[in-house]
């Protein structure tokens, strides 16, 4: 009987390395299916997850209280498993260098409890090379056992997209990688037990890990020509929506928009495989225009909005401001790496203190990183400007009566910055309207 047999069969366990916004939903998914441990260092995490509470929204509340998914945050329990999955977060430091150090400690936790016979796939997103020359050494010290004798490896990109209820990672296709071919006809299998839209087999781990890396950087590009787009238009008087869905009209335009980029995915990636060209003598020119293009528009939405109060006859520095929204994304509570921040530090430097309001957001998380309190929406009245910064549903079901309720009554003009373009232009067309966006 092979691992994959056993694990199908419920007599060995699967272990999930890191319970967030990747490893929760891998958790849950192969509960179903099988048995499985959920590993994360955070304790207070592990009893929020026992309670039956999703602090990630990713899985809902219901789903985690009903889920087989033995939560733990004893390293021990590891032993228990022999299909370990690792799904820890891969920053970037200051400097944007990778930072290797939460899959460093997830080998090293994962080492020192690895038994023979094992095998464990990463999940982290990392430049081509992590896996096999920064991992493994790592497992093989601390266990005291040798990759491709007493334990084997493999890598399947997480493709996870937090707040997306569409792509999930049942209904995305899975690329999966293993040493060999035994190695990875077994992660495949185990992998096929949840997928439902199929398994794509790299030809190498190496392959996987810079297919990964590369969808971001993709996007990032793409997003960065949008935002250049949006500086010029604007600049020139000119709609930048209204051009994208003039050209959006042939069918091979592709559909991207101007926007903050943040986030533990797109704003992030990019970095790891320009560090990696530059180990290899190469220095990007166009994965690092983009990333420069794209850390630089909170700080141009900012100077945007400053333009436009003094165009209003608004003084700058006693202006009430309210920013609507502070997670990197739409309908998602992650703070982590927001883009959002960047205008509300900016803002500061003009003297302004606006206010921020997020119903989404988790407020813990943004007070222990960024220092910030959350207003209610009550709280939005007699405001001299108001950005919208994130499309949370809420506030696209606003309606023009309640924005103007945002608004001093008097206001003889509003500004209103509207990034992602939520509402139409000609309904904040009129003189008591300064209407911008991206």
């Amino acid at each position: 009987m092979s691992l994959f047999d056993k694990i199908a069969a419920g007599e060995e366990k699967i272990s999930v390395v890191g319970l967030g916004y990747v490893g929760m939903p891998i958790a849950v998914a192969f509960a179903r299916k099988t048995k499985v441990i959920g590993f994360d260092l955070n304790e207070d995490k592990i009893n929020i997850y026992r309670s039956g509470a999703d602090p990630t929204k990713e899985v809902g509340d219901e789903v985690v209280k009903n889920t087989t998914v033995e939560f733990t945050a004893d390293p021990a329990r590891l032993k228990e498993a022999r299909f370990h999955i690792v799904a820890v977060p891969t920053p970037v430091n200051g400097d944007h260098t990778p930072d290797l150090s939460p899959i460093k400690g997830a080998s090293r936790i994962l080492g020192q409890n690895l038994t023979k016979g094992s095998v464990v796939v990463f999940e982290s997103t990392v430049y081509p090379g992590v896996t096999e020359e920064t991992c493994v050494p790592i497992l093989e010290k601390e266990s005291g056992l040798t990759c491709g004798t007493d334990f084997k490896i493999g890598y399947s990109p997480e493709r996870i997209n937090p707040g997306d209820q569409v792509h999930r990672l049942e209904t995305i296709v899975k690329i999966v990688a293993g040493m060999d071919d035994e190695t990875l006809d077994i992660i495949a299998g185990v992998y096929e037990m949840v997928v439902e839209a199929g398994i794509y087999r790299a030809d190498s781990i190496k392959v996987a890990e810079a297919a990964k890396v590369i969808e971001n950087c993709q996007r990032d590009i793409n997003i960065a020509f949008m935002n250049e787009l949006s500086i010029i238009f604007n600049r020139l008087g000119i709609d930048t929506k209204s051009v994208l869905e003039a050209a959006g009209t042939k069918w091979n335009f592709l559909k991207f928009a101007p926007g903050l980029v943040g986030g533990h995915c797109i704003g992030i990636d990019p970095y790891y495989l320009t560090y990696k060209a530059e180990e290899a003598g190469y220095h990007s020119q166009i994965i690092l225009a983009g990333r420069r293009i794209n850390d630089d528009m909170g700080k141009y939405v900012a100077e945007s909005l400053v333009k436009n109060l003094i165009k209003a006859d608004i003084p700058v520095k006693p202006a009430k401001i309210a920013i609507m929204g502070f997670t990197f994304k739409e309908n998602c509570p992650d703070t982590r790496n927001t883009k959002v921040v960047d205008i509300y530090k900016e803002l500061i430097e003009y003297g302004i203190c606006p206010i921020v309001i997020d119903p989404q957001a988790d407020a813990v998380e943004a007070k222990q990183l960024y220092g910030i309190d959350f207003a209610d929406m009550a709280d939005i009245k007699d405001m001299d400007a108001v950005i919208i910064a994130v499309a949370h549903e809420q506030f696209a079901a606003l309606s023009k009566e309640e924005i103007d309720g945002f608004f001093h009554a008097g206001s003889k003009k509003k500004v209103f910055v509207d990034l992602k373009g939520l509402f139409h232009r000609s309904e904040f067309s009129g003189s008591d309207y300064l209407y911008w966006r991206l």
